[in-house]
């Protein structure tokens, strides 16, 4: 066990975490950037005393469960997770409990600054955890009212579906998603549920499931016949946000087409949304977000 490295690597991360970004007051003065320890301690259901002493190095050899705890505190990457263990003498970090549900500051902010662009942020489980007002006015707009998980909507018909042509291709992309979902966070109860809802609801499902689908993420062309702006040829293209697992699905049309004059025009009705929140807690301007 790296003591020394391990209290280093703890102070760092927590005087880089803002807490706002945490919900938690910000007209507190407070000494140092960053939390308290007292705060990292509460997060992390630990004692404020045990954590000192991991920051002073004089900590005993975190347990994992110690370790997963300080790793969600302290809201770290997939790689910091396993410095962590690695810093503790932990060589083999268990797998992550389950898919990251929150979406971050600067992601939620760029869908702010796509205004004539459909924007969603995907979890790994097919929640949408974001989304712009051009997106819901494209997806309907009863999404964020219980029905934003797009394996839902595929497979069960849980929210506002309309016609395209890319569907059949999107349900083997779905299934592909939450395999490898599966497989990264098999003690994940929310994803559990989900996969046992589909399988007893979707007989589509459960055969898709048997053939094991790979995909990559990448670019799609689809048409979207959508009741007010009519038929639309749109073009959907992902940016991964790897150290969430979470994918960023950008909705456009092609210059100058007929698609994009309608999206501009729904883009022009659709305005800000009345309010939003950031990981069940921080206003973002401008977007959306939500759980599964």
């Amino acid at each position: 066990m790296a003591r020394q490295e391990l209290a280093r690597f703890l102070r760092e991360r927590r005087a880089a975490l803002r807490p706002r970004e945490l919900g938690m007051p910000t007209g507190v003065p407070r000494r140092t950037p960053g939390l308290r320890r007292e705060e990292v301690a509460e997060l992390a259901h630990i004692s404020v005393d045990y954590y000192v002493r991991l920051e002073q190095a004089r900590g005993p050899r975190p347990s994992p469960r110690v370790l997963d705890a300080l790793a969600q505190a302290l809201r770290l990457t997939p790689a910091e997770r396993s410095h962590l263990f690695r810093l503790a003498g932990t060589s083999a970090p268990p797998p992550a409990t389950g898919a990251v549900r929150r979406v971050r500051p600067h992601v939620a902010r760029m869908l702010r600054r796509l205004p004539e662009t459909g924007a969603i942020v995907t979890d790994a489980a097919y929640g949408i955890v974001a989304w712009n007002p051009l997106a819901q006015a494209l997806l309907g707009g009863d999404l964020g009212r219980g029905t934003t998980n797009l394996a839902r909507r595929r497979f069960l018909g849980a929210g506002r579906m309309y016609e395209s042509s890319g569907a059949e291709e999107f349900g083997h992309i779905v299934v592909a998603r939450l395999r490898r979902a599966a497989d990264r966070y098999p003690h994940d109860a929310r994803l559990a549920a989900l996969l046992a809802e589909l399988r007893a609801g979707s007989e589509e499902f459960r055969l898709l499931w048997e053939t094991r689908p790979v995909h990559a993420p990448g670019h799609r062309a689809k048409t979207l016949a959508h009741p007010t702006a009519g038929e639309l040829r749109l073009n959907c293209d992902v940016l991964l946000v790897p150290e969430d697992d979470q994918e960023v699905v950008l909705i456009t049309a092609d210059p100058g087409s007929s698609s994009a004059r309608a999206l501009r025009g729904l883009a022009a009705t659709a305005g800000p949304p009345t309010g939003s929140r950031y990981g069940g807690r921080q206003p973002v301007p401008q977007c959306r977000t939500g759980g599964q």
